[in-house]
This record gives structure tokens, C-alpha cells and sequence, in this order.
């Protein structure tokens, strides 16, 4: 795992030189879904803060075990499809949920952030593809969402997410890399009027793009991904039981 995350590392920086941009500007998420809590503390121990998982129960298990000796400097980040009636097992344990795409989804997640009186961060999945395999709202249904979602005063909307095609060859997706932020920039210029003290939008908070995997991280991190998801390329191929 140390020689595959110290070059991880190098190409991260090397993408980030290509395009002109620092190499603090993108924070690696390990995605270790399935992987054993032993390859987790592996990956700490190697300088990894922030780690990604799929399946609400099994955020829930690690960070109850992790967090006891780690305490808050470890990170969750549920990057999976979240069901609404598992919103309130994971509301207060990931520092970020990347997969909101629906309305529902987002009254719920206000709804159980309300209870326990915290602020959720949440990025907003956008499916940038339009594959009918894959969760995320349609670009064109991004704006009315948004507007949506920065009136819940117990949300806060850091950004924009997406799982591009699975390719053999990374530059086939720089071109929904490239969509996916144009689409956050044109949400972050926009004049949202405060004026009414109803909607909780801090364009200085809206700073998140998720996008880029194993494998088309480095093209990603040249179109602008400030969170890299990277599971295979850290921890191996994974063994689905």
C-alpha cells in the first residue's frame, strides 16, 4: 500500500503542475468500501485523514470502531447512494454526504439535522452522463434543486458531484469533467438574493468538486476536482463475497 500511495501522491502533484494549481487544493478521499478495518488503520498510519464509504451500515461499524481511537481526525465521507431511512445513522457521523439527488432526500436530511440541532454538508450528485445505471439528477434539473435545497437552514450546499462512464482511456471523460465544472461555476457565480434571510447559500462555501476515480483521478484534477475517490488504486482490487 506505501508504494502505491506514494505514487498515488506523485501523480496528484504532477496533475495538479500541469494545470497550474496547488497541490493542497485536492483532498484524497481512500474509498474502502468492503476493506477490512486493518487496511483503514494501514492507510492512516500512512498519512490518510479521509476516507469513503458506499454502504451506510458499513460507514456506521468503522467509524464506531476507527473513531473510539482516532477520534475526530478521521473522516467519513458517504459517497454511495443514500436511502432516506438510513439518513439518521449517518447524518452526524460523515463530515460530507456526496450523493444527494433528489428533493426528498434533501427534506430528509434537513429533517434529522434539525433534531440533533447540526449543520449537514452535502454535495449535490449530478448524473453528468445521463446513464440510466447511474443515480444523480440531470444537469438540467441542477438550478431548481439547488435553489431547493440553500432554503433548509440545517443544510449547507458545499458543491457538486458526479460518477463519470467506466473507460479504458481517462481522456474520454475529461469532456464530463470539463461539464461538471462549468456547471459548478455557473452555480457559484450566480446573484442568489439574500435578501428575505431564507436561503443559506455562502458562495465562499461552495468550493467542493467531487469527481475523478482510480482510474481518470489525473484528468479530473486538471478540469478542476478538488476530492479524488480512489478505492483500487490505495487498497488493490476489491473481493466481493
Amino acid at each position: 500500500m506505501e508504494e502505491r500511495l506514494a505514487d498515488i501522491k506523485k501523480r496528484i502533484e504532477a496533475a495538479c503542475k500541469r494545470a497550474g494549481r496547488d497541490v493542497s487544493e485536492v483532498t484524497l478521499i481512500a474509498v474502502s468500501k468492503t476493506k477490512p478495518v486493518s487496511m483503514i488503520e494501514e492507510a492512516y498510519e500512512l498519512g490518510i485523514r479521509h476516507f469513503g464509504e458506499n454502504k451506510v451500515q458499513e460507514l456506521v461499524d468503522k467509524y464506531n470502531e476507527l473513531n473510539k481511537k482516532y477520534g475526530d481526525s478521521i473522516k467519513w465521507h458517504q459517497i454511495g447512494h443514500l436511502q432516506r431511512n438510513k439518513v439518521k445513522q449517518v447524518i452526524d457521523k460523515a463530515v460530507l454526504i456526496h450523493s444527494v439527488d433528489s428533493l426528498r432526500l434533501g427534506q430528509k436530511i434537513e429533517e434529522e439535522a434539525a433534531k440533533k440541532n447540526i449543520v449537514c454538508d452535502i454535495l449535490i450528485e449530478v448524473n453528468i452522463a445521463d446513464e440510466e445505471t447511474k443515480y444523480g439528477i440531470n444537469p438540467d434539473e441542477l438550478i431548481p434543486l439547488f435553489t431547493e435545497l440553500i432554503r433548509m437552514p440545517h443544510i449547507r450546499v458545499r458543491g457538486l458531484m458526479a460518477v463519470p462512464p467506466i473507460v479504458d482511456d481517462p481522456e474520454k471523460n475529461r469532456k464530463y469533467f470539463s461539464k461538471l465544472r462549468q456547471l459548478f461555476i455557473d452555480i457559484k457565480s450566480k446573484n442568489i438574493d439574500n435578501g428575505d434571510n431564507k436561503i443559506y447559500f455562502d458562495p465562499d462555501n461552495f468550493n467542493i468538486l467531487s469527481m475523478g476515480m482510480t482510474n481518470d483521478y489525473e484528468v479530473a484534477i486538471e478540469e478542476g476536482a478538488t476530492m479524488v475517490r480512489i478505492g483500487t488504486g490505495i487498497f488493490g482490487e476489491r473481493e466481493y463475497k
